[in-house]
């Protein structure tokens, strides 16, 4: 019997510990030193309107605009109610298709390119919400968002390249580009013509 008093003690302080005291100690300190990180890093559009959070991925269809990385979240991808990868292996041949008819898709931005597509560009994440590309999957788009927007490929590129972020502390992770906020530029310094 004291074994189990005991036992369920531990569960108890251990439970408050870990499941309130420490998320609200962390997140006190999230809302003292990053309020907006923790408030969800929304992002705002030249009306002041959030259109979204540099944390989430969305779905760019329009040729003027960085599209995203595949999603498999949901039927048609990016269902916040259906966050997943495909689950499928090197060996199935559905995911073989897929990645076949999006490296077609991908070589339609870049046609006569012989060099291999950027596999951000042909490959779901796990989540299906990742917010980033690789910088050679962004700019492998420039050459279609400069022809649907009327300028040259040089300047989408520049583009591109300003929203380029580093290694987090320069050691963690690769450069990536923030799909979001790099179409939010595109719209403000090329804006397309109607």
């Amino acid at each position: 019997m004291k074994l189990a008093v005991r036992s369920a003690l531990y569960v108890a302080v251990l439970t408050v510990l870990l499941g309130g005291v420490y998320p609200a100690v962390v997140w006190g300190v999230s809302r003292v030193f990053w309020r907006e990180k923790a408030d969800g890093s929304f992002v705002t559009g030249a009306d002041g309107r959030i259109v979204g959070s540099e944390l989430i991925g969305q779905g760019f269809r329009s040729g003027k605009y960085l599209h995203s990385r595949p999603s498999a979240a949901g039927k048609d991808g990016y269902d916040a109610t259906a966050s997943q990868g495909t689950n499928q292996g090197p060996t199935n041949a559905d995911l073989a298709k897929a990645i076949a008819a999006a490296v077609a898709a991908a070589r339609e931005d870049r046609p006569g390119d012989a060099r291999p597509v950027p596999a951000d560009l042909v490959t779901t994440s796990a989540s299906g919400f990742d917010p980033h590309l690789s910088p050679d999957a962004a700019l492998w788009q420039a050459a279609r968002i400069a022809k649907a927007r009327g300028f040259s490929e040089e300047k989408v590129a520049e583009i591109i390249r300003r929203h380029v972020e580093p290694r987090t502390l320069g050691f963690l992770g690769e450069p990536r580009v923030n799909v979001l906020r790099t179409n939010l530029d595109l719209d403000r310094s090329l804006p397309a013509a109607r």
